[in-house]
């Protein structure tokens, strides 16, 4: 049974290039991108959706006044899409429980820390490398997780460390980020959920074998 896959992107799209270049490689198991949903209308990532064919919508965010509501149209999307799993892929708005409990355990975000350091309300984008940096730590990273309607809380699913250099600035910290554990993991954790190999128990995460 092939898995629909919906991305929800926001800007340039590289996570979701990563997961199309996967799908490319047979690397989703048995998922497909068949979505990509933007919440701006000029967000590259819909012209990468389209030069690899892949159908396209836009949900502006701000065509709606508030979170309910645009949480509410986005919902009634990924549903009338047959979304099974839902992936953000560098997506900036934050969803409430209506679509979190119309699709429980069936969306996944990728953060650029290892969660619970530099995670929660405020916490994107450069932000995070800045916060890391500031703080000095040897290590950063990012993390694979469920999506609740709680910001970056959901049970984490796969993360992997990245060293912090002497020298690094938030932008060649997030370069590396990217390259060597976002672009990675993110695909991973989309074959592994398609192949339903994890299950959640008491909010923690079990990857079978």
């Amino acid at each position: 049974m092939t898995k629909n896959i919906c991305v929800l992107v926001s800007g340039g799209g590289t996570n979701l290039q990563a997961l199309i270049d996967a799908e490319k490689r047979g690397e989703l198991g048995s998922g497909k991108i068949t979505c990509v949903i933007a919440s701006k209308a000029d967000a590259y990532a819909l012209e990468r959706a389209k030069n690899n064919g892949i159908k396209t919508r836009t949900l502006i965010r701000k065509d709606y006044s508030d979170i309910a509501s645009y949480s509410k149209a986005m919902r009634d999307i990924l549903l009338d899409e047959k979304a099974d799993l839902v992936v953000y892929a560098g997506f900036m708005t934050i969803l409430d429980e209506n679509v979190c409990d119309a699709f429980p355990n069936k969306m996944i975000n990728v953060h650029p820390a290892l969660i619970p350091s530099f995670c929660g309300k405020g916490f994107y984008g450069l932000h995070v490398h800045e916060a890391a940096l500031a703080k000095g730590v040897k290590v950063s990273g990012a993390t694979v997780h469920f999506v609740t309607a709680e910001c970056d809380a959901g049970p984490i699913i796969l993360q992997k460390a990245v060293e912090v250099k002497n020298g690094d600035t938030p932008e060649s910290l997030q370069k590396r980020i990217m390259e060597n554990a976002e672009w990675k993991i993110l695909p991973k954790a989309v074959q592994l959920f398609c192949d339903g190999k994890i299950t959640v128990k008491d909010g923690v995460t079990i990857i079978a074998e």
